[in-house]
């Protein structure tokens, strides 16, 4: 069952990453990520905001583009058609799956 909304140090963990990087870019793709905040003023992202999240990080770290690039190419995909981080993202836990699983042996 999917979470309805994700604080910052959550999303930060499950990109492996630190919150003030998922605080700049929050504020650097403004367009595109639009976190509620709580009554503390606290940003909540939605599963939606998250996968753009991954998107970025995929894009930046992954792939090594500009911010500039990734502006260019989400604004270019407003649809959200690209999936490869999300690809990327299973292939990556299976991997872990199986690297358990040989473990195991």
């Amino acid at each position: 069952m999917a979470k309805i909304c994700y604080t910052i140090g959550e999303v930060a963990d499950l990109l492996g990453e630190n919150v003030s990087l998922v605080r700049f870019w929050s504020n650097k793709f403004s367009e595109f990520i639009n976190p509620n905040r709580n009554n503390k003023g606290n940003r909540l992202f939605s599963p939606d905001d998250v996968e753009v999240l991954k998107r970025i990080h995929y894009y930046v770290k992954d792939r090594g583009m500009t911010l500039d690039g990734v502006q260019k190419l989400l604004s270019d995909n407003v649809g959200g058609s690209d999936n490869r981080a999300e690809v990327v993202e299973r292939l990556k836990s299976i991997r872990a799956k199986l690297l358990d699983i040989k473990g195991n042996l």
